[in-house]
């Protein structure tokens, strides 16, 4: 009986996927990976939850209205207050705050930041006004997409409130501009202690911190030290450091030797955009931005595409990074399945090849990744 049993076995876990075998089919059925068993909802999780949309500029409204199709398609416990904001603007309508305040999550498309001028960023507005002090960015390569290396797997972790984009700048005299770097204590710790928890919440083993102290020694030297200090609090977790040229340097020769990694504002953000480049473009890599009580979903590294006309017209956007993000979105919002059919949908469109946008190497326009992202829908 011992020996036919190990037989049957062999021929289930030989045969292709497709087999029609009834034994197989049943045992799949059983035994689902997509299937969540340990998730208990409790009373109540499955009322609809609202969310604040901002679809932004540009391609903004072409990718946000891809996840809003994808919402309906799933039946995701999800429904969107939308609220037209345009990166033109002086500041963020109070209203557009007030209504994040109250659902405590976003989803938005890119907001285009004038270059020089008077007009300040409003993602950088957006992050101050509700302290969304982390920002996280996923890198990583998927299956079926082409790319120069192999097992990249990192998350850019940074710190999104002060530092280089504090915003304070001033004319000393004609012609000298001072911009100050800030550095705190307590914005180095939280940030710190968010990677960390992160890596042992998401068993990744390793945390690397970005810095430049060996020029600036004070500021990053403290950025360090926190680092450091929340270090001796996860013996578990590998802990070390990289100066961010030689990180940038190690990043294109050799990205799989990275896996969590914190850094100061402006590192990050290169950081996550070599990164995101790597593994893919930042077209697929999903992010957001998340604090004490909110947290704003959005496309993961720079969305570079906002602004360009060509792309708008022929309606040809890559919605995969927002996709993405919204999958972030709902579990966040403890909506597990939900994200993971989204996901596995995404995936597996990646996967076959028929449907890319052209910075995939495809042609597809957004409707029609859309379109066989839902047919792929479990």
């Amino acid at each position: 009986m011992a020996r036919r049993s190990i037989l049957v076995l062999k021929q289930l876990f030989t045969k292709s996927p497709s087999s029609d075998s009834p034994i197989f089919l049943g045992l799949c059925s059983r035994f689902n990976p997509n299937r969540s068993v340990t998730y208990m909802p409790r009373p109540g999780d499955g009322t609809p939850r609202a969310v604040t949309l901002i679809p932004g500029d540009g391609i903004g409204p072409l990718v946000t209205g891809a996840v809003e199709k994808l919402m309906e398609a799933m039946h995701a416990p999800v429904y969107f207050e939308k609220y037209e904001v345009h990166g033109d603007m002086k500041k963020v309508p109070q209203e557009v705050i007030d209504s994040i305040v109250k659902n405590k999550v976003c989803l938005k498309g890119g907001l285009a930041t004038p270059m020089g001028g008077g007009v300040s960023s409003l993602n950088l507005q957006l992050r101050k006004e509700l302290d969304l002090y982390a920002s996280l960015v996923t890198c990583f390569n998927l299956p079926g997409l082409p790319t120069r290396h192999e097992n990249v797997d990192i998350v850019v972790i940074r710190e999104n409130t002060e530092g280089e984009y504090a915003g304070l700048e001033h004319e000393v005299v004609p012609g000298v501009v001072e911009s100050l770097k800030v550095i705190t204590k307590f914005c180095s710790e939280r940030i710190a202690k968010y990677a960390f928890e992160f890596a042992y919440l998401n068993n990744r083993k390793k945390v690397t911190a970005v810095h430049k102290a060996n020029i600036m020694k004070l500021a990053d030297g403290l950025f360090l030290e926190s680092c450091r200090e929340v270090a001796t609090k996860y013996p578990g977790i590998k802990y070390n450091e990289i100066i961010v040229d030689n990180c940038c340097m190690q990043l294109v020769s050799k990205p799989e030797q990275f896996d969590v990694m914190v850094t100061p504002n402006l590192y990050g953000n290169l950081v996550a955009n070599t990164a995101a480049g790597i593994a893919g473009g930042t077209g697929v890599m999903p992010g957001g931005n998340v604090g004490a009580d909110h947290a704003v979903f959005e496309q993961g590294a720079s969305a570079g595409n906002v602004g360009n006309d060509k792309i708008l017209v022929q309606r040809k956007a890559n919605p995969v990074a927002l996709l993405l993000s919204s999958a972030m979105m709902l579990r966040h919002l403890q909506f597990p399945s939900f994200a993971d059919r989204l996901e596995t949908a995404v995936k597996r469109v990646i996967l076959e090849g028929k449907y890319r946008t052209k910075d995939l190497g495809g042609q597809s326009t957004t409707q029609e990744v859309v379109d066989a992202v839902i047919a792929a829908l479990d």
